[in-house]
């Protein structure tokens, strides 16, 4: 390996003196790299002063209030990252006690950061989703009083609104134990047996409003009532006691598809399949998308698990028939006899074919993937083709043009023709790139059969949209 390969011996070569005046070099300017020296320093030095030095850094974060802009957003994620790192590398294996506690303190900081930096990306929230995650690991060896981690749990999860101790009662349930989590439960009981004092600002006129959206009007009453489900669900889940956390859910909640499912599923962990399917068959069927993918999985869970493969594999069967969905018909073929197997994916195939929605069924063969019937799906079909659907159309065009040009073709034809005769200028570019595309693969069509040549079509092209110079132009 070569001398100049940046690498921990070569860099070790150059000796101690070398190395810190070339640190002070770097530095110079970059607060980034000073700060981590400083707290590399204060290391040396023992944990009590890391520690010291974290602590008066995380009240520098808390204490900020100046927004942070594009151009500072890395430096921010890499400030406080750094922090978690320095308390779970440097501090918790010499005093996992303090660690700890900064740690706690670095969650409690989230509300200030979030209030000053545009987390769109999410990149910041991640810090602080990874970050509390450590506590599994740092809370066991540290010297914490149940009761008191009991009443700290149940002071931060009132005031999370930013979602930053999300999970916290399940990271700490081992350090908790069975005694930790029947006080916390004792907590939120309490908090649910209190009167709501009524919010000033609850006007009339705003609770009126939401009468009228389908809410309710005592709105704090139902937000409390949620609250207390979630934390006694959370609680419960900690303890795995399934029949608590169950009993936290209405005999109407059970009734939606996504509570059933994931009900079900619990009850056939605990063998009690016969209920699970009860429970599912008892679910309302509303016909809408929302939880139906979950209802499916536990129902077909819970047919395996009775040893009813034959009404599995119908199951599976039916959802493909009404959605074209793969993993079902991927996991109905592989379950399928030699020979059945082949006979069931050309029934498939044919199936999709008619499909009532042309850009599902195209979607369909270009993952499956079947270019083939894709081409004839297009051509059988092609006056169903919507130009606006350039997120699938642009893919599946780029598929076909080598082994299927005219199809591909087709393809670029609907886009040019939807941008053109809705007034798209923003897409003519594309439209001009895909109509080069069109003249590039005439060579390769041998026959158009009903379909214009690409010379009657650019004919008709321009005879309809002469005057859209700002398109044509593009061609020049």
């Amino acid at each position: 390996m070569s001398k100049k390969t940046l690498n921990t011996d070569n860099l070790e070569a150059l000796g101690a003196k070398k190395l810190a005046d070339l640190l002070i070099e770097v530095s110079t300017g970059s607060a980034d790299i000073k700060r981590r020296l400083r707290l590399e320093l204060s290391h040396n030095l023992g944990a009590s002063e890391l520690v010291h030095a974290i602590r008066k850094r995380l009240v520098t974060l808390r204490k900020s209030n100046s927004f942070v802009g594009w151009h500072k957003r890395k430096a921010l994620i890499k400030d406080i990252d750094t922090q978690v790192v320095m308390i779970v590398e440097k501090i918790a294996p010499e005093d996992p006690s303090s660690a700890f506690e900064l740690l706690w303190q670095f969650i409690e900081i989230a509300p200030s950061i979030y209030e000053r930096v545009d987390d769109s990306r999410g990149d910041v929230g991640d810090v602080f989703r990874s970050a509390i995650l450590h506590f599994e690991a740092i809370a066991p060896l540290a010297l914490l009083s149940v009761d008191a981690l009991a009443a700290q749990v149940w002071n931060v999860i009132q005031d999370n609104g930013y979602g930053e101790w999300d999970g916290i009662i399940g990271i700490l349930s081992d350090t908790l134990g069975a005694s930790g989590l029947d006080q916390l439960r004792q907590h939120v009981e309490d908090f649910a047996a209190q009167s709501i004092d009524v919010e000033a600002e609850q006007h009339d006129a705003i609770l009126f409003l939401r009468e009228l959206r389908g809410g309710h009007a005592d709105y704090a009453a139902e937000r409390k009532e949620r609250f207390v489900q979630s934390c006694l669900q959370e609680i419960a889940a900690a303890a795995g006691d399934t029949h608590a956390y169950v009993a936290q859910y209405t005999p109407n909640d059970l009734r939606h598809k996504d509570v059933a499912a994931e009900v079900a599923l619990l009850f056939i962990k605990e063998g009690r399949t016969d209920d699970a399917l009860t429970l599912l068959d008892d679910v309302e069927q509303d016909g809408r998308d929302f939880g139906q993918e979950a209802w499916n999985h536990s129902y077909l869970a819970t047919l395996e698990a009775l040893g009813r493969t034959k009404d599995a594999q119908a199951h599976r069967w039916s959802c493909f028939i009404k959605t074209l969905d793969q993993p079902h018909l991927r996991t109905y073929i592989k379950g399928l006899p030699d020979f059945e197997d082949v006979e069931a994916e050309e029934k498939a195939r044919a199936h999709v074919l008619d499909y009532p929605s042309f850009s599902t069924a195209l979607s369909f063969f270009l993952e499956w993937p079947d270019l083939l019937s894709a081409a004839q799906l297009i051509e059988n079909r092609s006056d169903e083709v919507d130009g606006n659907r350039y997120d699938i159309l642009t893919p599946a065009a780029e598929a076909l043009r080598e082994r299927h040009p005219l199809p591909a073709v087709l393809l670029w034809r609907a886009m040019i023709d939807y941008s053109l005769g809705e007034g798209r200028s923003s897409r003519y570019g594309h439209a001009a790139d895909h109509l080069m595309d069109c003249s590039a693969l005439e060579g390769a069509i041998q026959d158009y059969g009903t379909f214009e040549s690409h010379a009657d079509y650019f004919q008709t092209l321009r005879m309809a949209h002469d005057r859209k110079t700002s398109f044509w132009v593009k061609l020049k």
